[in-house]
């Protein structure tokens, strides 16, 4: 089953790490310090794997996975909580770096969808 989500509010700080190409996701129960970091978003479960070549929907635009760091899976089952790198690289940069190519960031806002659709 495919990973639905909805989001419920950006962080004060998200548009800093967008500047950077990054966009960071958590559950919508993320502690404050974490909150103003991150795109929260509804509690969904999370019982599969992503993997290289899935597709991530975000807000407007849709995204290839192109390399999973090793602690995204977990964190994402979780907290929700993964960092979305759109730099389309073949290795992540960091355990919880989730390298997505397409065309551009999304523009994001509360009520939009996130979701993770595995092939």
């Amino acid at each position: 089953m495919d990973y639905k989500t909805k989001v419920t509010k950006l962080g004060e700080m998200v548009a800093e790490f967008a500047d950077q190409g990054l966009l960071i996701v958590y559950n919508e129960n993320a502690p404050a310090e974490l909150a103003e970091l991150s795109i929260l978003h509804t509690i969904a479960t999370f019982d599969q794997e992503v993997r290289v070549g899935d597709v991530v929907v975000l807000g407007d635009k849709d995204y290839v996975v192109t390399a999973v760091g090793s602690e995204v899976n977990h964190t994402l089952a979780t907290m929700g909580h993964c960092t979305l790198c759109f730099n389309g690289a073949d290795q992540a940069e960091l355990p919880g770096h989730l390298e997505l190519e397409g065309d551009g960031l999304p523009n994001v806002k509360p009520g939009d969808t996130f979701e993770i659709l595995f092939t």
